[in-house]
């Protein structure tokens, strides 16, 4: 399918690297299906940011026990990760640092619990870049989430992928419509490494 959210992308902008932050979603091997195919787009994002001095926080989802399923155990039939499992760890392919910070979650958004929003304001972040999985699931909802918060959002189209192109397509439409402004992977490093 074609580039249908393309219409609902009707507003442009370029992050400001001295108040942005790279937030990459759950790129964990439970879903290394999905996210193989958007690995080039993510290291090179990545790697963008790293040289224009952008903080990079990785998220990894997780679970501890049922007590923390809350309505995904319900939803997904309790087949969730587990925290320890070799499923639950980033994908090494991503090259992580020592010193860049995972944030645990335990739900869709990456700011429920998880103290992001604190770290965010200490850091002076005004604006976030969603990259990982899934989608229409995680990456969605904490865009969302970083909007009504009061963060500018920029969400990459091909930087993010999900379990069908309809699902993709439809949250790139959502986000364009009302949440963030959509950049590619292309888009992204030019206006990193040119500002």
């Amino acid at each position: 399918m074609a580039s249908s959210y393309k219409k609902y992308q009707i507003r442009a902008r370029n992050p400001n690297p001295k108040a942005c932050v790279l937030l990459v979603i759950d790129m964990q091997n439970y879903f290394s299906a999905i996210a193989k195919p958007i690995l080039p787009s993510i290291t090179a994002t990545i790697d963008a940011c790293r040289r224009a001095s952008v903080p990079v926080i990785f998220t990894r989802h997780c679970h501890k026990s049922p007590a923390d399923y809350g309505m995904l155990g319900e939803w997904w039939n309790n087949d969730l990760i587990m925290d320890g499992t070799p499923e639950s760890m980033l994908m090494a392919e991503l090259g992580r640092r020592e010193e860049e910070v995972v944030v645990e979650k335990n739900t869709y958004s990456a700011f429920r619990g998880t103290q992001l929003e604190e770290r965010l304001r200490d850091m002076g972040v005004e604006e976030v870049i969603v990259t990982g999985v899934m989608t229409n699931l995680c990456c969605e909802t904490t865009a969302r989430e970083a909007f009504v918060r009061g963060f500018r959002v920029f969400f990459s189209t091909d930087g993010t992928a999900t379990s069908s192109e309809d699902l993709h397509q439809a949250t790139l439409k959502n986000m364009g419509y009302g949440f963030a402004y959509l950049v590619d992977c292309k888009t992204l490093l030019h206006a990193l490494i040119s500002s």
